[in-house]
């Protein structure tokens, strides 16, 4: 037989799915290991190393609720979430460029306690993560567009019946025209 047109749709928005679900565990991940490195660099009684592990923990929280916010039919969720996670990317990019230009002085700011070479070496292995959060989370935000879109143009969980019906066809009934004021009608 053939392949349908449906079949191969489905196919696509259930691999572009999947790949989200992967990129957000990857960014936990990440993010997570962000964290520890952070730890180990025995800084929490620094504001500013209160403040680079918080960013993580609030990437974390965005992650964990994107994998179920971006197929669910609330509106207000999707843009609580699309608003966390670009913040959170444009933060997790400015640190990293700060720590990986700057690192002496990012260093001496979080007033760790750890010898200067090993907080540096464990610094720059945190910025490079931070990099890779950064990208991650910029995939999760195109992947997060693609799958409502998808949602938006099925119908599913966006808006009621009838616009569902417009989203499809693009094109709007006969009747709904009769409905229309008399001005309006052609």
């Amino acid at each position: 037989m053939g392949l349908s047109v449906e079949n191969s749709v489905t196919q696509s928005h259930t691999r572009t799915h999947k790949t989200f679900l992967i990129t957000n565990y990857i960014l936990l991940g990440a993010a997570s290991a962000c964290i520890f490195l952070i730890l180990s660099l025995r800084l929490l009684p620094s504001l500013c190393g209160f403040f680079l592990i918080l960013l993580h923990v609030v990437t974390i929280a965005a992650a964990v609720s994107g994998c179920s916010v971006v197929t669910s039919g609330s509106n207000k969720f999707y843009a609580a979430h699309m608003v966390v996670m670009v913040l959170t990317s444009i933060f997790q990019g400015s640190v990293s460029v700060l720590i990986l230009t700057r690192t002496s002085d990012f260093l001496g700011y979080l007033k760790s306690y750890v010898r200067e070479d090993d907080g540096a070496v464990i610094l720059k292995l945190a910025g490079g993560l931070c990099v890779a959060v950064f990208c991650l989370e910029w995939m999760v935000l195109g992947l997060a567009f693609v799958l409502r879109y998808y949602a938006f143009v099925e119908g599913h969980g966006v808006g009621n019946g009838s616009q569902a019906a417009y989203q499809r066809n693009g094109k709007v009934q006969d009747e709904d025209l009769k409905k229309w004021p008399w001005p309006i009608q052609v």
